[in-house]
């Protein structure tokens, strides 16, 4: 062997255990992922992937130096509760968690887990954190929005229908989000001349009935509350109940928008996904959730489906339109 040859191969070989002890410091993270969708819901996915992507950005790949543990709730309460339960036992060093009562079951099984949540309404009011500025607990994350921001779902339905006088509120009385909502909406419903009528959501026969019922009388609109988990469960339901009774609604996310409803008006729940990945890395590096404040939205989104408002019989105003960032048509 040549002595050129020689040194390039004893040159070599020295690396191989630096290489080895390079790829032996970089330890393999977990992150656990509990979306409250059903699984192949295609938002659902976007959002995971939106949040993986960012984590990409980051430096965190998939295979490398982390791996991704998904499940998928489909709104179910006790999904919920199975899979934290699952999740915690796998010890992760963090949990992407996409609404509130997931957060609730997460903390039941485990108060010391770090959590990020994305989409959550009322952070503070669930339990879930004890401030905004310093949550203190074992989560932190990112508020959907603000209770007032409900009001603001009326004045965007008398705009875009002048004529409703009356208007159904579709929430979850049993989570913060149903009940402060429909509080908002009441505040500002007087100064608008509309009279409000709440329907809940424990299940669809309940949607299905009272919809049926306040269509009866004429000048009527429709708000959804949420987006909580058991509002998302029965989405389908409602847009097709809107269509059905010919009712004007604003909806709390796209998806009821590119399912077919009217319009919505909801922060950019693709943004807070990609900021989560900034909290976890933040946490896989050693930052505690109880010392990183929960944000609140800084992108919204407006959506409107030209089709429906036409099918109704609805022409959307100008200056509505001038304010949309997707027009569906």
């Amino acid at each position: 062997m040549r002595r050129r040859e020689f040194i390039t191969l004893l040159g070599s070989a020295a690396a191989w255990p630096l290489t080895a002890r390079a790829q032996q410091r970089e330890r393999m993270r977990r992150i656990g992922v509990l979306m409250s969708a059903v699984e192949g819901d295609p938002i659902g996915l976007e959002y995971v992937t939106a949040f993986a992507q960012a984590l990409a950005e980051l430096g965190w790949s998939v295979g490398r130096n982390v791996r991704i543990e998904y499940r998928w709730g489909a709104g179910d309460l006790d999904r919920f509760r199975r899979y934290a339960a699952e999740l915690v036992a796998l010890s992760p060093d963090v949990v992407l968690a996409s609404a509130g009562s997931i957060v609730g079951a997460l903390q039941q099984a485990s108060r010391t887990v770090p959590i990020v949540f994305v989409t959550t309404i009322d952070p503070v009011g669930g339990g879930w954190v004890e401030s905004l500025s310093r949550p203190g607990t074992n989560a932190t994350g990112f508020a959907s929005f603000e209770f007032s921001m409900s009001g603001k779902w009326l004045e965007l339905l008398k705009e875009i229908a002048p004529g409703v006088k009356r208007v159904a509120v579709v929430r979850d009385p049993s989570v913060p989000a149903g009940s402060g909502g429909l509080a908002a909406i009441q505040t500002v419903a007087p100064s608008l001349g509309v009279e409000l009528t709440p329907v809940g959501v424990r299940d669809a026969g309940e949607i299905e009935r009272a919809i049926a019922a306040f269509a009866r009388s004429s000048n009527g609109g429709l708000i959804v509350v949420g987006p909580t988990s058991s509002v998302r469960r029965h989405f389908d339901l409602v847009v097709a109940l809107a269509a059905r009774h010919r009712l004007p609604a604003v909806y709390p996310n796209r998806l009821f928008v590119t399912g077919g409803g009217l319009i919505s008006y909801a922060p950019d729940s693709i943004d807070q996904y990609r900021r989560a990945a900034g909290y976890v890395d933040r946490i896989l590096k050693g930052e505690k959730p109880a010392d990183l404040p929960v944000q609140a939205p800084t992108k919204y989104e407006l959506v409107i489906n030209l089709k429906t408002a036409k099918a109704l019989g609805l022409e959307i105003p100008p200056t509505v339109l001038a304010r949309a960032d997707e027009v569906i048509e």
